[in-house]
């Protein structure tokens, strides 16, 4: 397989075949993130990719899902996309699933039929990084998009019947901004009422602008007890008809994994009782992204 920089893919594709059409990412401004930083966006050539097809329809025959990366592979022209979903179709027949990044920039260069049209030919699920709901910690991040922006976009995958997975950021907010992004953030999960929501910790990376803010004194880090709080608002204003609300990602300190709205109340004492010190917590030391 032919890769270049940093391959990211969503905890859930851990054992997906990762097929690289694109390098890098189509916005690469989020202050919070370093991915992709120094790399300039790209789509790969046809030739390559599809070299990359043949190799995983000899070596990755165990593999019945497959990731397009990198960070915003919808964003390729719809033809070329569609190509790569027909070539993965007729040598991969065993894959049953093609999953993608998105973004709102992506979601709406296409229409619903045409993300219709990537559904019928195998493309089952989109990660969409939402961060936050609260329109002020949006713009501070530099997400590139308002909160009524993401909920348009984000029922606009969702009506064409591809799954929609969101990720949010606990701790984005820093500690004033905490319950208005965790409030916020619910109201905007509801409108959207994603399949799957993926919640993390924030976790600063060297280089990046947040970082320099939290150098500087300017971003205060959540301590642990902080991040659950945020968690519990945020999970006590998410009202999904049926998702699964999980936030048991290398970065978190505490495991939870709830299907709503069933689990809510369950989940929301799990968190009192850790709150409350009667549930250990993830050391430091083993927290990763």
């Amino acid at each position: 397989m032919h890769y270049e920089g940093n391959i990211i893919r969503p905890p859930s594709e851990a054992h997906s075949i990762l097929l690289q059409a694109t390098v890098g990412c189509s916005h690469n401004k989020c202050t919070f993130c370093g991915a992709y930083k120094g790399e300039r966006f790209k789509i790969k050539t046809a030739e390559i990719i599809m070299e990359d097809i043949a190799f995983a329809s000899n070596s990755c025959r165990n593999q019945t899902r497959l990731f397009i990366c990198d960070g915003d592979a919808l964003i390729i022209p719809q033809k070329r996309l569609l190509n790569i979903l027909v070539e993965i179709e007729e040598q991969l027949p065993w894959v049953t699933r093609v999953g993608v990044y998105a973004n709102t920039k992506s979601l709406k260069m296409k229409t619903e039929e045409e993300l219709k049209e990537l559904k019928k030919h195998g493309l089952g699920i989109a990660y969409m990084g939402l961060e936050t709901g609260d329109d002020d910690t949006l713009k501070a991040v530099n997400k590139g998009s308002s909160s009524e922006h993401m909920i348009k976009m984000g029922r606009k995958a969702k009506n064409t019947g591809i799954k929609l997975s969101i990720t949010v950021l606990l701790g984005i907010a820093g500690r004033e901004g905490s319950e208005k992004h965790a409030k916020e953030t619910g109201r905007v999960l509801s409108a959207i009422d994603p399949d799957y929501v993926g919640a993390l910790s924030l976790m600063l990376i060297p280089g990046t602008p947040l970082y320099k803010d939290y150098e500087s004194g300017n971003f205060p880090i959540l301590e642990p007890v902080e991040t659950l709080r945020e968690l519990r608002v945020m999970i006590a204003n998410t009202d999904l008809s049926n998702g699964l609300f999980h936030a048991n990602h290398a970065s978190n300190y505490l495991p939870i994994r709830a299907h709503l709205p069933n689990d809510k109340e369950m989940t929301i004492r799990l968190i009192d009782e850790a709150i409350a010190g009667r549930i250990a917590l993830k050391p430091e030391h083993m927290r990763a992204l």
